[in-house]
């Protein structure tokens, strides 16, 4: 019996391996976020793999485990799977997982978020099917842009498991042998997916979370028909299914996913903010969904005022907090499209919000240890520590556990389904109403391009193009060249938008460089100034003008720097004056709603373009619809046949 001695575990009399695996597993314990494993455990396992004559960890079966349950504690045969579990990555190689049909992430340096270092393809019945999934997984393991969650590694085994379940069926063999299958075979296969898609019927092999059978949606089948072809595709230009014999016809016949059909989500309607923003529905928040106060409600009023992500809010720092120049900021991490400590201005009252957090996070720790941290434990915390196995505070919490006291709460409050994310959404969309540019939008919210910052706040093409054309300011032969007509110190809704070009289809026409909205013209009479519209002041100019305008501000700058004295100059800057006047309040007018980008991107009155082809070319609009009628199938089939092309690439 070994000597027991105050904090020390005693190894004597153990096997070289298992005396090393038990040291480097205290070690490796120390380096993971965990709760509280007794010295008096380790020295009892230590015990009874001497008296069991155990020469490594790896010896302990179901029946040993019983045994050290029994002899020891429950909390041992915790200790035993986890050490085992962290030495297998050094125990096996790579070429023997790919015989066992699993792949450790660990062996290829990456681990996936939220996922298991062991990812099982055992599922996958077919050898050569199996080996082929195993080789794509790797290779996106080993690439410098492997994807950091566990998504695109989850849709290629659903694919795999659906495409071998249905071989193991209905192809000769079950599938084992590639060089019997044909086009027939997967032309199979598409239909049945696409019938379970129509349907709503179960997956051939797919389970969810709870074992409970995955309905096949649009998405799904979208998920299994890119992945199957990114597999097959890459297995014909590596040569591999040259290899296998696997006909060239088998996997042509796998056609392109097609469009995934995606919506935005929309911003909180103003019932749905009054709700999600009363004191009364926070205080019932907090109080019933967290009743130990881990920050349900700070972090969700964070979210509102901030527009941040869930996810970036929920692992703020501890020392996320400060005041520069005596303005309240807020340092977090856009983890997502790779920007981190990124500086944010906050309203005073989140500030006082996020600081009493932070007392409550150091209240809780010192409770923990029963000592405050040091200034370098203080760096590693997260303001929103989880209370499992977290005894240093480095570990936050988890969308998961936001969602679970968020979700029932929004059930009842009765206001319809909805989702953290879309205070995102409502931030964005205020942001531009209030006369933010997308790319102010794209700097606050922390996107990568202006695109993405058009997807929040719901602003498509249409409707710049809709505004252009009716932001209107006093044209050059006004009494005000530039003053403002129409009231744009609010984005205009495309209600108002529509109903303002069917008014204006009745009081203008246009003209060269705007529009005439002199009512003897637009009735078709004739204009009694000799059609001079830049000297009227019944002409006005849209934000369609803009690059007419800054063309001709160019003529008139070239003749007065090309003038032969002085005088003709000066007398050329007088003349052009008040149309320049014109142009700098269209440009601020532009420019208030966000919208001068997108006015010089639009040329719509450039001459030459009234005497292209297409204007001159017209048909009947009858015969246009007859003709689309009659072809639409023969396009469809078209399409069909393009999507099936062998050398077509994935999208």
């Amino acid at each position: 019996m070994a000597v027991l001695r105050p904090a020390q575990v005693n190894l004597l009399g153990l096997h070289p391996l298992l005396r090393a695996e038990i040291k480097w597993g205290m070690f490796t314990y120390t380096q993971k976020a965990h709760g509280r494993w007794e010295l008096v455990t380790w020295q009892g396992l230590a015990n009874f793999a001497r008296e069991h004559g155990l020469r490594s960890l790896t010896d302990a079966g179901a029946e040993e485990e019983r045994l050290l349950q029994e002899a020891v504690s429950r909390e041992a045969v915790h200790i035993v799977r986890a050490v085992t579990g962290w030495l297998h990555p050094l125990y096996v190689t790579p070429a023997e997982t790919r015989e066992l049909g699993y792949i450790l992430t660990e062996h290829f340096g990456r681990k996936l978020t939220g996922r298991s270092v062991r990812m099982d393809i055992t599922g996958v019945s077919q050898r050569w099917l199996r080996d082929l999934i195993w080789d794509h997984l790797v290779a996106i393991l080993r690439s410098p842009s492997c994807p950091r969650s566990g998504g695109t590694f989850d849709d290629m085994r659903r694919a795999g498991l659906e495409l071998s379940t249905f071989l193991e069926l209905h192809a000769p063999a079950g599938g084992h042998d590639p060089r019997v299958l044909t086009a027939e075979h997967m032309h199979q296969f598409v239909a049945d997916q696409r019938q379970r898609e129509r349907d709503g019927l179960v997956s051939l092999a797919a389970r969810g979370v709870h074992g409970k059978p995955s309905i096949v949606t649009a998405n799904t089948r979208q998920r299994v028909f890119h992945r199957t072809r990114r597999l097959l595709r890459g297995a014909l230009e590596s040569g591999e299914a040259e290899r296998l014999g696997l006909d060239r016809a088998f996997i042509a016949a796998m056609p392109a996913p097609g469009r995934t059909v995606s919506r935005s989500r929309q911003p909180f309607a103003d019932g749905v903010a009054r709700a999600l923003a009363d004191e009364t529905n926070l205080l019932r928040l907090a109080g019933t969904y967290d009743p130990f106060d881990r920050g349900l409600r700070d972090a969700w009023e964070t979210i509102i005022v901030t527009g941040r992500r869930c996810g970036e809010v929920l692992q703020l720092r501890l020392e996320c907090l400060g005041r520069y120049g005596g303005l309240p900021m807020l340092w977090h991490d856009q983890t997502k499209v790779g920007n981190y400590d990124q500086a944010l201005r906050i309203p005073e009252r989140v500030h006082q919000l996020l600081e009493a957090r932070q007392r409550k996070t150091l209240t809780l720790f010192e409770a923990r240890n029963n000592r405050p941290p040091t200034a370098d434990e203080r760096t590693r915390m997260v303001l929103f520590p989880t209370n499992i196995r977290n005894r240093d505070g480095r570990r936050p919490l988890t969308y998961n556990w936001f969602h679970k006291g968020f979700k029932p709460w929004i059930d009842e409050l009765d206001i319809g389904r909805w989702v953290p994310h879309q205070a995102r959404h409502s931030l964005a969309t205020s942001l531009l109403r209030a006369g933010a540019t997308l790319t102010h939008v794209r700097r606050y919210l922390g996107h990568v391009s202006e695109r993405m910052a058009e997807h929040y706040v719901h602003l498509t093409q249409s409707d710049l193009e809709d505004v252009l054309q009716h932001v209107w300011v006093a044209g050059p032969g006004t009494a005000s060249p530039g003053e403002i007509l129409t009231e744009t110190t609010t984005p205009l809704t495309r209600e108002q938008a529509q109903a303002l070009a069917i008014d204006l289809s009745r009081r203008s026409t246009p003209a060269e460089g705007g529009f005439c909205t002199f009512q003897p013209v637009v009735d078709g009479g004739a204009c009694p100034w000799n059609l001079d519209c830049h000297n009227c002041d019944k002409f006005v100019i849209s934000g369609a003008d803009l690059l007419y305008w800054r063309r001709k501000r160019e003529q008139w700058q070239l003749l007065a720097e090309g003038a032969p004295d002085d005088a003709t100059a000066d007398y050329l800057h007088r003349y052009f004056e008040p149309t320049a006047r014109a142009i700098d309040g269209l440009e601020k007018a532009l420019a208030g709603l966000g919208l001068l980008d997108d006015a010089l991107a639009l040329d719509l009155r450039k001459p030459q373009d009234y005497f292209h082809r297409v204007w001159s070319t017209a048909f009947r609009a009858a015969d246009l619809a007859d003709a689309g009628t009659e072809e639409e199938s023969e396009y469809s089939d078209t399409c069909t046949a393009e999507d099936t092309d062998p050398e077509q690439d994935v999208a």
